[in-house]
Formats: structure tokens, C-alpha cells, sequence
């Protein structure tokens, strides 16, 4: 029996073992396929092992455990002497509801708090001519946790290395939150 207990923990420099960074990976992918459905011509490709053993050797993944097992992570990074962003955000779907990602974008916060930024930024990618339900979700949900958006511009314009992999027009919009 699962006691729900989730916690948010930078990983300690054991978790570069093959099965941590193939379950991260594997997740990853299999959140960013679902919320991304319909964006992209190939599935399962938002990271790969080499990116994310960089990420957990330079410790910019915050993790989220249920019990031991990891049911999520978040990247993190310093844009600038005010600014930190999260990124590839990823919650384990078969524990939808209760609060991972919340956990996950608070960790993130914090982190940037130590790191004394006052600002936590994000990217979201959207279609640009329908209304994708994942990418309407979050972006209510980032409403409603204190996130505004800042600008919005054609994905073709701020990575022009991507658009051959699109499966449809997408936009980028970079959204903000005051830190207290």
C-alpha cells in the first residue's frame, strides 16, 4: 500500500546510474508525447540519455519522488542575474492529481530564490491555428499559479532549427512570475 508520500530533492551524484536516467527519459518523453501530440512528426524525442545525465551531473533536475520511485522532474537554469527557468516539466501520468507538478514548480522556485533570482520564467509551445486541450490546460493552470505571459512569437522565428520536425505551425510564448 502506497503511503502518497511525495517529495522534491536534487538528485545526489548516485543517480547517474542507467536506470534512473532511463526512467527519467522515458518518462519525459512519454509526458512531452501526450502534451505534445499533434506538434510534432516524431514522437518520443524531447531528450535522450546523454541530456539528461548532463542534467543530473550539473544538477539542474529536481526530482520528485512517491515512495522511492520518481514520478517526476523539472529542469532548471539561470537565464541572467535576475531571471531563472524551468523546463521540461514532466509528471507522471499514471499519478495524475495529486500535485506532483505543483511540488515541481514550487522546487523550482525555491531553487531560483536561493540562487536569488526574482523572476521564474518559462516557455510554452502551442499550435498556432487550433486549441490543443494539454497546451489550454497549462496554460490556465500557469495563470492560476501566478505566471503571466510576456510575449508570444512564431516558433519559426526563436528556433528556426525545428521547423522541419513540426507537424503543424506552433507559436512560443515566454510567461513570467514575480518571485517574493
Amino acid at each position: 500500500m502506497m503511503s502518497n508520500h511525495i517529495s522534491c530533492r536534487e538528485p545526489p551524484e548516485g543517480d547517474l546510474a542507467d536506470d534512473v536516467v532511463e526512467r527519467l527519459v522515458d518518462l519525459i518523453n512519454r509526458v512531452y508525447d501526450e502534451a505534445e501530440s499533434g506538434l510534432w512528426k516524431r514522437p518520443g524525442t524531447r531528450t535522450n540519455r546523454d541530456q539528461v545525465r548532463t542534467l543530473l551531473r550539473g544538477k539542474r533536475l529536481i526530482l520528485a519522488e512517491l515512495d522511492g520511485a520518481i514520478v517526476g522532474s523539472v529542469n532548471v537554469n539561470l537565464m541572467d542575474e535576475e531571471v531563472a527557468e524551468f523546463g521540461m516539466l514532466a509528471a507522471d501520468p499514471d499519478h495524475r492529481g495529486l500535485g506532483i507538478g505543483t511540488m515541481l514548480v514550487k522546487a523550482a522556485e525555491e531553487w531560483a530564490r536561493s540562487m536569488n533570482r526574482r523572476t521564474m520564467r518559462l516557455e510554452l509551445l502551442t499550435p498556432r491555428s487550433w486549441a490543443h486541450p494539454r497546451k489550454e490546460f497549462l496554460k490556465a493552470w500557469y495563470a492560476r499559479i501566478g505566471y503571466v505571459p510576456q510575449f508570444t512569437e512564431p516558433l519559426e522565428k526563436t528556433h528556426p532549427e525545428l521547423i522541419d520536425e513540426l507537424a503543424t505551425e506552433c507559436d512560443f510564448t515566454v510567461w513570467h512570475k514575480r518571485l517574493a
